[in-house]
């Protein structure tokens, strides 16, 4: 993947689960989800909610960080969203959601 900036991402789905995604334009990667276009794990779960992003300026490390979420609990990354894990957050610059 090449971008810069790139951005970790967590997404809402309508069934309340959490996924966690990379990519280089949070927008259009929103509207790919929402078309169905994007992962197959949100097809199914649309529409989707932006909810909390995090700005890298290599896809090494949104990569590593991406992987890193995605081993966690949905408790733990629920914690992140309302901003409670502020401390485990590393590099990135964190944001919520719109």
């Amino acid at each position: 993947m090449k971008c810069k900036p790139c951005y970790v991402y967590l997404v809402r789905c309508q069934d309340g689960s959490l996924y966690v995604g990379i990519c280089g334009d949070l927008k259009a990667r929103v509207d790919r989800h929402n078309t169905g276009r994007g992962a197959k794990y949100t097809r199914n779960r649309r529409p989707v909610q932006l909810v909390y992003y995090e700005r890298y300026e290599t896809p090494g490390e949104a990569r590593r960080r991406e992987v890193e979420l995605k081993k966690w609990k949905k408790l733990r990354k629920e914690q992140l969203v309302r901003g409670v894990v502020g401390e485990a957050v590393r590099g990135g610059r964190r944001k919520r959601g719109r």
